[in-house]
């Protein structure tokens, strides 16, 4: 089905950008994955490139939902360009470089970040139109591809960046609209995708193209199409298809055990004087250091031995968090495929999503495939996938343990499918409905009895926590203060205090009164160590038929989490 063209580069053209360019990542990441050879033969490409993508879609979709339809914001201030009703340029290639940039993943999709950060600041300057046009696309192409070779302390041709360069070069030489500008950027990378692997040897030794370079020649496919409503034709260039048995090869070829143990990857809050001083330390620690970002935020990304000192480093040069290390350990990137037979498919699995490093250790004590998510750090649909893959199972049950993360975790779901894996999706909205509904799993049992087996307990299960409130705001249970004790039932507000114990003590009262059987405890980090001894002999002295168990669920967010079966 054709698209509906963009004249100009303005909002809209950002958002219909973002889109194309997730759906044809979605559709060439496997073959993307397939010809990861360099710098490490680790196969997620096209993986870490969907999800930096994905981040930047969902960034540019919270702007436009902040305005409605009769051009006002949804505080009621008027939007901006003569109430046009929804964002300005500038907004939206801001939230895309901004959403690329927390969501980078891996080597390449750091310096796709870079390139859209490097585009957003041609794209951000404010004129009277508030869009550009051919000229303007020359440029921010241009000033891409130069700010992400800085970006990168060792520049290597025959990468991501000998095509960014290239499609500037082409955009140069056209003329014309948006359309031209594009579709001549798009032939530029395309030529020097197919010419990289006579730049590298390790790409000619296994006879693929760069991967990082072939998911820019597909972003920018997708940036034809904003502009003339069609695509324009296969991305992959000569040699670029490969199977997936080729993998193996070049795991062989590059992976002999000799480069850098370890991928890091951060966010970090400091200053530029800080970030200069940070990258020289990196340099001498490994490889593949790639720093992009500005004004205070930037995404750090280097291959080493000690990623120890590669955190340490970025403690020194200010806030690091989000910290992701990845071991290309044996069975991953160093191994053949001939030392790595396929593993058999396990008949049935669990996939849950949870909020802490003990409860993470529990579920998988269980059985369970875990996701941890950190406070304030929801996983994405691509991340939810990856683990319904690493489950390797012909069934999957995937337990959410957050209302917020049902439409994720619908579309999750529905893309493992497309994969022939078969997908139930149990709408648990707390990790103890999860403790719950996996307590009575039964992998010999029919699928779907199982699953209604599963449902039947997280829906029996009420749940509950104890947090801290952050801001002033309106509750259901009346004015909150910064620093107040909320005790949440069901997802509501229903108690406001100033004591952690007292306020636990109200929730579980609340729940008990309704009945139950068993009450699941599990403390965070930050919790009262005396919180569970309070509740555990409120339950024993007042609710003499009900069972009390407490886990330690490490850095959960919430103080206290509340289960009642």
């Amino acid at each position: 089905m054709a698209q509906v063209p963009q004249r100009f580069f303005d909002a809209l053209a950002v958002r219909t950008w973002c889109g194309l360019s997730l759906r044809a990542l979605g559709h060439a990441r496997e073959e993307i994955d397939a010809i990861n050879v360099y710098p490490v033969a680790d196969g997620d490409t096209g993986t870490n490139l969907y999800l930096t993508v994905e981040s930047a879609v969902a960034a540019v979709e919270a702007v436009f939902a902040a305005y409605e339809v009769d051009g006002e914001l949804r505080d009621g201030s008027a939007a901006p360009r003569d109430g046009a009703g929804g964002p300005s340029l500038a907004d939206a290639v801001g939230a895309m470089a901004h959403g690329a940039l927390i969501g980078a993943r891996g080597n390449s999709g750091t310096i796709l970040a870079q390139l859209l950060r490097g585009m957003a600041q041609v794209l951000s300057v404010r004129s009277d139109t508030d869009h550009t046009g051919g000229q303007g696309l020359q440029r921010a192409l241009r000033h891409a591809a130069a700010s992400a070779r800085q970006a990168v302390a060792h520049p290597v041709e025959g990468t991501v960046l000998t095509v960014a360069s290239a499609a500037a070069d082409a955009a140069d030489a056209a003329g014309g609209d948006c359309a031209e500008v594009a579709r001549a950027a798009y032939e530029g990378a395309r030529a020097a995708l197919a010419a990289t692997p006579g730049q590298l040897a390790a790409l000619e030794r296994a006879g693929v193209v760069d991967a990082g370079g072939h998911g820019l020649v597909t972003v920018l496919a997708a940036l034809v199409e904003t502009f003339t409503g069609r695509a324009p034709g296969p991305v992959a260039a000569p040699h670029a298809r490969v199977e997936r048995a080729v993998e193996g090869q070049c795991s062989a070829e590059e992976g002999d055990g000799n480069g850098p143990a370890f991928e890091v990857i951060y966010l970090l809050e400091a200053e530029d004087a800080a970030v200069a001083r940070l990258r020289q330390r990196l340099d001498a620690l490994g490889d593949s250091l790639v720093v992009v970002g500005g004004d205070g935020l930037w995404n750090v990304h280097v291959h080493v031995d000690d990623a120890g000192a590669a955190v340490e480093a970025g403690v020194e040069a200010g806030r690091p968090y989000r910290i992701r290390i990845t071991h290309f350990g044996h069975g991953d990137a160093h191994t053949t495929k001939a030392e790595r037979p396929p593993r058999e498919r396990a008949q049935r699995a669990v996939v849950a999503v949870v909020p802490g490093e003990g409860l993470a250790a529990l579920y998988t004590e269980a059985g369970a495939t875990t996701l941890l998510a950190r406070p304030g750090e929801p996983p994405a649909s691509g991340e939810l996938v990856q683990a319904v893959r690493r489950a390797h199972a012909r069934e999957v049950v995937l337990l959410p343990n957050d209302a917020e993360l049902r439409h994720t975790a619908a579309a999750a779901a529905e893309q493992a499918r497309t994969e022939g894996i078969r997908v139930a999706l149990i709408p648990t909205r707390s990790a103890v409905q999860g403790i719950a509904a996996l307590a009575v799993h039964e992998s010999e049992r029919r699928f779907d009895e199982d699953v209604v087996a599963m449902t039947s307990a997280a829906g029996a299960t009420r749940h509950a926590e104890v947090t801290v409130a952050e801001r002033q705001s309106w509750t259901t249970a009346g004015i909150c203060q910064a620093g107040d004790v909320l005790g949440l039932i069901d997802g509501d507000v229903a108690v406001i205090g100033a004591d952690v114990s007292q306020v636990a003590a109200t929730v579980l009262d609340r729940m008990l009164s309704a009945g139950g059987e068993l009450v699941t405890l599990v403390l965070g980090d930050e919790a009262p160590e005396s919180v569970a001894d309070h509740l555990e002999a409120r339950v024993r002295e007042a609710y003499l038929a009900v069972d009390t168990v407490v886990y330690r669920g490490g850095r959960q967010g919430a103080l206290l989490l509340v289960g009642v079966e």
